[in-house]
């Protein structure tokens, strides 16, 4: 069933948040000082591509760096792609088919507002 999902996740819209989720990663990786966003979005990315079977989970390890980041996040990147999931996401759910794609997209917006201190673990 993941696969099935997951097959058509990509066609619908994970393609298009993947690579919305690379462009910001460029963009943070060339501004130098900002790398360990860009590093946060590509991780996002290959987990916008292929969501079923994963999750999100905190990091142990994170601590006050981590939450100034995602303030910063927040402000110049993050809003915008948790918009985009917004929009996929009811856009998908108007369907009854694409219903459990929409509630995955709307599973994917705190890990887009907040990245910092979070790690995608393959579920058992």
């Amino acid at each position: 069933m993941r696969l099935i999902l997951n097959v058509i996740w990509l066609v619908l819209c994970g393609l298009w948040m993947a690579l919305g989720y690379v462009v910001a990663g460029v963009i943070c990786c060339i501004l130098i000082v900002t790398i360990p966003f860009g590093l946060a979005s590509f991780r996002i990315a290959a987990y916008a591509l292929w969501p079923f079977g994963r999750t999100v989970v905190d990091r142990r390890d994170a601590g006050a760096a981590s939450t100034i980041g995602n303030v910063i996040w927040f402000v110049f990147a993050g809003l915008w792609l948790a918009i985009g999931h917004v929009l996929t996401g009811v856009a998908l759910c108007v369907t009854i088919i694409g219903i459990p794609l929409g509630v995955a997209n709307f599973k994917m917006i705190p890990v887009s507002l907040m990245p910092l201190g979070k790690e995608i673990v393959e579920l058992p």
